[in-house]
């Protein structure tokens, strides 16, 4: 178990610590885990105190939204352990007046069983006390009668609807009906692409294959209803949805608020690629998104995964939603557009096509272009391998783009001449590859196109002169040299074997063999250097005996290219 934390018995504390010190507003409890409002006036002063809590592990939640519009109070226990009787009592003497309190709960016994009580105990001393139930999670729609179903991340949207009211002075009965009116509206299910470790156990809860996730996991580590392969993240925001909307009722023209909640290990990235299809998947249905969240808003330590809340809304709740709160973890308005706004492709004109050159080798170029890039999409295995050992593990997919441009810019491509083929896929890749592969390759093909549209020599002699033109190109644009573990390591011995052929008056087929072979020694050298350029130079020596990946594809695709020029000549 590796996690940033100094002592697991000691790990609530000091955390509810640090998000006291990080936001004003809120103060700790000196005798229980209870984060409170700041501001809290004299009791005869207070309108409902709107409290809730569970066990720790599930950040933002609980503390995170604490602050006026929303709770007043929020209990921590220990990690995925519901917090005593006596410090939910403390939380409402604390925070509640005659007006009353009101205790979110989700529905897990030990929350219902340890809120509950002190509930009974709050009234006893002359509080008045209710308590919301959060039963969201469909999941267990086929397991569990529906007031049996756990309490998940839509618990996260009533703590802003009771917030809201709360705060605009309404009754406890009315908070507290609004409130289960609104949870009764909810369904969430999870999914899970692996376990979380909780600090105090030190090994993860369950553990899945590398091909398999867990579907309708709740949020405290255990295993879901169902385990399964994995699917696309399209399928897997489709399958949540339809059982949602399904177990809800919710039919055309419904009008729903969408949570995109991070489970803990999930990355942005992940979590707007689910959103965005969730928005369309919704819409596809029929459904009216009025409002839009996504984020880490209700977590299971860092267990990789997502869960998806829908809830129905009308104008009333809506306005409560849009209610303001400076809760540090609320994230903000939730309003989405109507639909993507995706501008159309622009009409940009295609380079064109000025360099003029006398010789008819395009379709030859073409040809060896089309060999690379097969030779080059055949290696993506490999070249991200390569990168991830000793780089940031993308050359591979950048080079399965080169290869689908290479394509594209071949077949919309009817010159005759290899200048302008050249220079055509120096655009192709330039715009198709991110990284600094990119303009490695744009610049080094659009120097030797110049070089052949000018040089008047013989064919081999020209080929050799706009080959070590292109690769100087690369080499003044990186400010590499020989030795410094990059793709030069590959082309530099390329060129002098190819100018070395040349001087001897080789066939072409023979000179492009002795380059390939000349690249694919340099790349294999490359094993034994320190790189000192690019991300791989941060790695130092923890990157000897591992090939450049850049030098690796050159070979790749050099060596692609001489086969389909001897095959030219036969």
């Amino acid at each position: 178990m590796k996690k940033l934390i100094n002592d697991p018995r000691h790990v609530v504390r000091e955390m509810l610590e640090g998000i006291v010190a990080l936001h004003i507003g809120l103060s700790l409890s000196g005798d229980h885990d209870v984060v409170l409002r700041s501001d809290t006036p004299e009791p005869a002063l207070r309108k409902v105190a709107v409290i809730s809590g569970g066990g720790a592990g599930h950040e933002p939640a609980h503390a995170g939204y604490v602050g006026k519009g929303m709770l007043h109070a929020a209990v921590s226990g220990d990690v995925f352990t519901s917090p005593s009787v006596d410090a939910v009592l403390a939380a409402i003497h604390a925070v509640a007046g005659p007006a009353g309190a009101l205790l979110v709960v989700k529905n897990y016994t030990g929350d219902r069983l340890n809120f509950g009580l002190a509930a009974e105990l709050a009234r006893a001393s002359g509080v008045p006390t209710e308590i919301v139930v959060v039963a969201d999670d469909v999941a267990l729609r086929q397991i569990v009668p529906e007031e049996r179903r756990r309490g998940i991340a839509g618990t996260v949207l009533i703590h802003k609807i009771v917030g809201a009211l709360a705060a605009a002075g309404a009754d406890l009965q009315t908070i507290a009906e609004a409130g289960r009116i609104a949870a009764a509206a909810i369904g969430t299910i999870g999914v899970g692409l692996g376990a979380c470790t909780i600090p105090a156990v030190g090994t993860p809860g369950f553990s899945l294959g590398e091909d398999e996730i867990e579907v309708g996991l709740g949020i405290h580590g255990e295993p879901g209803v169902a385990r399964q392969e994995i699917m696309s993240a399209d399928a897997i925001t489709d399958r949540i949805l339809d059982a949602i909307i399904a177990d809800r009722g919710y039919g055309d023209g419904t009008r729903v608020a969408l949570l995109v909640n991070n489970l803990g290990g999930t990355t942005t990235m992940e979590l707007a690629v689910v959103a965005r299809r969730a928005l369309s998947r919704l819409r596809e249905r029929g459904l009216v998104v009025e409002r839009a969240w996504a984020g880490t808003l209700l977590s299971a330590l860092e267990m990789p995964g997502i869960s998806l809340s829908l809830m129905k809304v009308d104008d009333a709740r809506i306005a409560l939603l849009d209610q303001q709160t400076d809760a540090p973890a609320w994230g903000g308005t939730g309003i989405v557009p109507k639909c993507a706004t995706i501008l159309p492709v622009s009409k940009v004109a295609a380079e064109r096509q000025t360099i003029a050159s006398a010789d008819e080798l395009g379709s030859i170029v073409r040809r060896a272009a089309l060999a690379a890039a097969d030779a080059l999409e055949a290696a993506e295995a490999q070249l991200t391998e390569l990168d991830s050992l000793a780089g940031d593990g993308d050359l591979g997919i950048s080079m399965k783009r080169a290869a689908d441009a290479i394509r594209a810019s071949c077949a919309g491509s009817t010159s005759t001449d290899a200048a302008s083929v050249l220079a055509l896929l120096a655009g192709a890749l330039r715009r198709a590859i991110g990284g600094s592969s990119g303009p490695f390759y744009a610049v080094g093909l659009l120097r030797a196109a110049r070089i052949l549209a000018d040089d008047s020599g013989g064919e081999l002699k020209s080929w050799t002169a706009a080959f070590s033109a292109g690769v100087a190109a690369i080499a003044e644009l990186g400010g590499a040299k020989r030795g410094d573990r990059t793709m030069l390591d590959a082309l530099l011995p390329a060129a002098d074997a190819l100018a070395s052929a040349a001087r001897q008056e080789l066939a072409p087929p023979q000179a492009w063999a002795q380059a390939a072979e000349a690249a694919k020694a340099g790349a294999e050298a490359t094993a034994g250097m320190t790189p000192r350029l690019g991300r791989a130079s941060y790695l130092g020596d923890r990157a000897f005996g591992v090939p450049d990946g850049g030098a690796v594809a050159v070979s790749i695709w050099l060596r692609a290219c001489a086969r389909g020029t001897a095959a030219e000549s036969e």
